[in-house]
C-alpha cells in the first residue's frame, strides 16, 4: 500500500528544521514534503507554488504563517486534501497594529538586524519554560538566517496581505486537528478552540507547557497526536 503524503508548511521565520522530529518519526506513516515558503510576496502565491508541486491527494500541516497558507490552499482546492492540521495559527486578516510593527521588524532586519529581531519576539514564540534552552533557542536563529532578510521580508509582506479565513472555515470537510501551545502568546488557545469549533468535526488540542512554537517545544507530544490524525481519524 503506498504511503500518504504528507505536506508540512513551517512558519516564519523558520524552515523544514522546525518540523525535525515530525520528519523523522513519522516517516514510516507518509511520504514528507516541507516547501519552501519564502519565494512569493503573497500568501495565495506561496499556496499556488505548494499546489503546483504536490501530489493530487495529500495530507497539510501548517503552524503559524505555514497555517494562513494552508487555509488558502482549502479555499483554492479543497478536493485534493485528505487531512488538515492548524497549528498555532489564526484565521484574522493582519491589524493596522500588526502591519505597522511587521514593517518595523522588515527595517530593522534591513539593518541588518534580523537576530536582534528574532531574538526580541522569542520569549512571545516559545514557553518560559524553554527560554533557557539553548538548543531551541540556537535552532530558531540559525533557521531565521537560513532564511535570510529578504526571505523574512517577502513573508512579512504576505502575512500582511493575507485574507480573512473565517467565512471558509465551515466548508472544511477533511479531518481537521486544531492544535496549539497553552501558553501561545502569539495566537491565543480561545482563538484556537473558536476555530475548531467553526470546522466541522475537528479536534481541538492544546499542548501542555508550549507556546507558539508546540512542535519544537513539545516534539513528542506533537508528534504522537500527528500519528492519530493521520492514520487513525
Amino acid at each position: 500500500m503506498t504511503r500518504p503524503t504528507l505536506i508540512l508548511l513551517p512558519g516564519m521565520p523558520l524552515d523544514a528544521a522546525m518540523w525535525e522530529h515530525q520528519r523523522r518519526h513519522l516517516a514510516a506513516a507518509a511520504a514528507i514534503i516541507v516547501p519552501d515558503l519564502t519565494g512569493a510576496e503573497t500568501i495565495a502565491a506561496l499556496a499556488d507554488g505548494v499546489l503546483a508541486a504536490a501530489p493530487d491527494r495529500f495530507a497539510l500541516a501548517g503552524l503559524s504563517m505555514g497555517g494562513y497558507v494552508a487555509m488558502e490552499i482549502m479555499r483554492r482546492a479543497p478536493d485534493r486534501v485528505t487531512r488538515l492540521a492548524l497549528m498555532d495559527t489564526n484565521p484574522f486578516p493582519d491589524t493596522a497594529e500588526q502591519t505597522a510593527n511587521r514593517r518595523a521588524a522588515v527595517e530593522l532586519a534591513r539593518q541588518g538586524k534580523l537576530r536582534q529581531v528574532v531574538a526580541a519576539t522569542m520569549p512571545r514564540m516559545i514557553h518560559p519554560l524553554h527560554m533557557g534552552n539553548q538548543t531551541l533557542v540556537d535552532s530558531i536563529h540559525a533557521q531565521a538566517e537560513r532564511v535570510g532578510v529578504e526571505g523574512y521580508a517577502r513573508q512579512q509582506a504576505a502575512i500582511i496581505t493575507r485574507a480573512d479565513s473565517r467565512p471558509g472555515l465551515p466548508a472544511i470537510a477533511c479531518p481537521t486537528l486544531v492544535l496549539c501551545g497553552e501558553a501561545d502568546a502569539l495566537s491565543s488557545v480561545e482563538v484556537h478552540a473558536d476555530m475548531a469549533a467553526a470546522i466541522p468535526g475537528a479536534r481541538f488540542v492544546p499542548v501542555a507547557e508550549a507556546g507558539h512554537m508546540a512542535p519544537m517545544e513539545q516534539p513528542q507530544a506533537v508528534t504522537a497526536l500527528m500519528y492519530d490524525w493521520l492514520v487513525n481519524r
